[in-house]
């Protein structure tokens, strides 16, 4: 298997992005990022802040500001890069009732057209973002990738599901290209987007204001640290096989909303002050991966617990003040 050391990598200024952008950097890659600098879901400002801090540490870096959608711009940019890794779209459950159009526009046709170029490109590898609520509350718990997924609970979910099917069948096309799905399970970290439930909740915390809890807390999450998400990506990209294959990556150890309070509150020092409201629409009883494949395929697993990253986003939010 050919080595991949020069990368395109859309949304490469978000939450996630930039730190895998960081990550290949640092291991003497070279990065070229599309990323539209959209208000939403992670606010142009922090895009802005990101960007600059890539570039100004690293002469390794390029950033193209355009959408996932624009096809002659997303062909211009497979020129000269040996993989792909599309991280780019329009991520949370709840807004995508709203703009259910959108969602699929930015995250299927999107993928269909990163996909496209790169295959025309005589591009090896492509690996892009999907995400844990492709599996809905009818799969079996723990999750595992080849779990029926058929039943998605909100747009975003099946935007993500047929972002993955249509990846599938084009890679029919070219056999001998690994294309990879990653499962994001609950993401959470430095630069997390301000209204995710970590950092929004430790926020307030910290400030001692109320935090709202959706249900009576007894919703689980599997909630993974930004860390381990990236050593996976690394891990997929470097060992995944030719073909089309899936990788949950998760801490395979879900807690409830009640239980991940009173560990934000360990971590902060302070008590909670929880109010609590009815579940969204869209809401997943719970996400817990089986994180198996990963480990045996990829020699990847998560390192860090729950109350260690905790204590590193409170480290990181007194650090922002």
């Amino acid at each position: 298997m050919t080595a991949v050391s020069s990368w395109l990598v859309s949304g490469g200024v978000g939450f996630i992005g930039h730190h895998v952008v960081r990550a290949l950097l640092d291991r003497g890659d070279t990065v070229r990022v599309l990323d539209d600098f959209s208000d939403a879901p992670y606010p142009t400002a922090l895009k802005r802040a990101n960007a600059e801090e890539l570039t100004r540490t690293s002469k390794a870096v390029e950033i193209v500001e355009g959408c996932v959608t624009d096809a002659p711009l997303v062909a211009r940019l497979m020129t000269g890069v040996s993989g792909v890794i599309h991280l780019a779209g329009l991520a949370g459950v709840r807004p995508s009732f709203a703009e259910p159009a959108r969602y699929q526009r930015v995250n299927v046709e999107g993928t269909a057209t990163m996909l496209d170029a790169a295959q025309k490109a005589n591009i090896s590898l492509f690996a892009f973002a999907s995400s844990s609520s492709v599996y809905g509350n009818a799969t079996p718990l723990p999750a595992r990738e080849d779990a029926p997924a058929i039943v998605p609970e909100s747009p975003y979910a099946a935007s993500k599901r047929s972002a993955e099917l249509v990846t599938a069948s084009l890679l029919r096309k070219t056999p001998a290209m690994r294309g990879v799905a990653l499962r994001f399970f609950t993401v959470y970290g430095r630069r997390q987007r301000p209204e995710m439930a970590i950092t929004l909740f430790l926020r307030k915390i910290l400030a001692g204001q109320p935090i709202t809890v959706f249900g009576d807390g007894s919703m689980r999450r599997d909630f993974t640290h930004v860390d381990d998400i990236v050593r996976g990506v690394l891990a997929s990209v470097d060992r995944s096989p030719p073909g089309f294959r899936e990788y949950n990556l998760g801490s395979g150890a879900p807690i409830t909303l009640r239980d991940l309070v009173e560990a934000m509150g360990r971590a902060a020092g302070k008590t909670p002050i929880v109010e609590h409201a009815p579940v969204p629409l869209g809401d997943v009883d719970a996400t817990f991966a089986d994180i198996a494949r990963g480990r045996a395929e990829l020699g990847w697993e998560p390192r860090v617990p729950l109350e260690e990253g905790l204590r590193k986003v409170v480290t990181w939010l007194r650090e922002e003040g």
